[in-house]
This record gives structure tokens, C-alpha cells and sequence, in this order.
């Protein structure tokens, strides 16, 4: 039999939509290129790895072009895919060794709550081609260890936005995370869109990585701890995020299995 491979939409309760991930349960850890190939071949933003250690999880991610050092969304989903498939206890804490330390997941009813290291952003300046590269007006410009983070004037913008992918790969950071209020009436505290051409995803659907930065910048603004985000892809997804300060920041999401499968040997 060959190795298992799970598909699931996270941060929704809806098949379709959010973020989707790959999720191998590993017997034992597997060669650099071949996880590589598999992401690859699974074409989606991020197709996780996992093998059993004491106490844990060691966990890794792929885009398809590189590893990256974090990601939430499937982390998200890995949690899923250990509740659900029997990996463990819906009672047990789900912990994961990563190249960005330990994180833990929790079942909470239907929600999972991610515990991940906040990201906090520093003043810049743009780049000149940031403004053709975006082709619309903005409010501010930090910069963290995802890229820049771009406070848009609306949420309307934010949701209409469609930057020059071609132009962002020229700037000597390419990924951003834009962000905006919302509008007086809205259920959610702001809404963004994250940007990843230089990790070979134009758009990424929902990005809990994200979200690591955006909790103290929103905190900063808002001043208030929790915050209902939505995440404006095409596909769309919710984040809860619970911040107070200090080095940790809990984001919330729902998750979906969509298939399982059979890599062949």
C-alpha cells in the first residue's frame, strides 16, 4: 500500500472554499525530494508533512516550488487530519516540532486554535514600484519577515485589488500582505489578501501566517484583543485571533476533508 495523502479546505466549513492543503502522515521521515516532487505534483499553496516523534509531531511544509519555515493553514488542516483519522484523541493536544518552534493545536468544538509565534512589523520605505505594482493608493507601509504589509485606504479595495504579479517579482521583497477596515456594518474586525509571488503562489486563499502580523498591527489600531478576520480571496476564509501582547498570537479555523488518496510506490 502506499502512502495516504488527505486533502482539506481550512480556515471554512465548506467544501470549495478557504485554503486547501495536502496532509502526509509519514511512517518515517522522507527524502527532502521527494516531499518536494509530491508538492509539486499536489499544485497547492502548501502540502504538509508529518512523522511521529515522542511527544509530538515533527511537521514540515512545501509549496510547490520551496519549503517554507511556517504556515497555518496546513497546520490547520494537519490538526484536522489527526482528530479525524484517528491519530489522536479529539481530547489530546495536537504538538508540532517546526523550523518555527513548537506549536500547539486544540479542538474547540468545531474550531481548532492554532498557538503560533506573533510577527511583528517594522517602519519602511516603499519602493517607488510598489505604487505601479499595486496601481492604487495606500495608507501605509510596514515590513516583516513575510514582506510588506500594506494598509489600503477601503475594504473595497482590498477585495478589487489586482496588483501587476510581474512588477511585485521585481521589488527586493515580492510578497505582501494588504489589509483594510471594514465597513461600520460588517461582522468582521478588517479584512486582507496575501500576495506570494515569490514563493510561487500569486494569491494565497487564507494565510494564518498571515495573520501572525496582522493581530498586533490590527491590535495597535483597533485596541481590543479579539478580532473576527476575514481573509478576501477568491475563495474566502474566517480567522479568529486572540492576541494580548507578548510573543504568541491563537488563531482559530474550521476545517473540511475534501479526499483522501494513494501516492503509488
Amino acid at each position: 500500500m502506499g502512502q495516504i495523502i488527505t486533502q482539506v479546505d481550512a480556515f471554512t466549513n465548506t467544501r470549495f472554499a478557504g485554503n486547501p492543503a495536502a496532509v502526509c502522515v509519514l511512517v518515517a521521515a522522507a527524502d527532502d525530494g521527494w516531499m518536494q516532487n509530491v508538492a509539486l505534483e499536489m499544485n497547492l499553496s502548501e502540502t504538509a508533512f508529518l512523522v511521529r516523534q515522542e511527544n509530538g509531531f515533527n511537521l514540515r511544509w512545501f509549496t510547490p516550488t520551496v519549503e517554507v519555515p511556517l504556515c497555518g493553514h496546513a497546520t490547520l488542516a494537519s490538526a484536522h487530519v489527526l482528530w479525524s483519522e484517528g491519530h489522536l484523541l479529539p481530547d489530546e493536544v495536537a504538538r508540532f516540532f517546526t523550523k518555527s518552534g513548537v506549536l500547539i493545536a486544540k479542538k474547540k468544538g468545531a474550531w481548532i486554535e492554532l498557538d503560533f509565534p506573533v510577527n511583528h512589523s517594522q517602519a519602511t520605505v516603499a519602493p517607488p514600484e510598489l505604487d505601479e505594482a499595486l496601481g492604487v493608493p495606500y495608507k501605509s507601509v510596514l515590513q516583516n519577515s513575510l514582506g510588506y504589509l500594506v494598509e489600503l485606504e477601503s475594504e473595497e479595495l482590498v477585495r478589487k485589488l489586482q496588483p501587476n504579479f510581474q512588477l511585485l517579482k521585481t521589488l527586493p521583497i515580492a510578497d505582501l500582505i494588504v489589509t483594510s477596515g471594514t465597513n461600520y456594518n460588517s461582522q468582521y474586525d478588517f479584512v486582507s489578501r496575501f500576495f506570494a509571488p515569490a514563493l510561487g503562489v500569486n494569491e494565497d486563499p487564507v494565510t494564518g501566517a498571515a495573520h501572525c502580523c496582522l493581530a498586533p498591527f490590527w491590535r495597535d489600531r483597533l485596541h481590543k484583543d479579539d478580532f473576527l478576520a476575514y481573509q478576501a480571496s477568491s475563495r474566502g476564509g474566517v480567522v479568529k485571533v486572540h492576541y494580548t501582547g507578548g510573543d504568541r498570537v491563537f488563531l482559530s479555523g474550521q476545517a473540511v476533508t475534501v479526499m483522501r488518496g494513494e501516492l503509488t510506490t
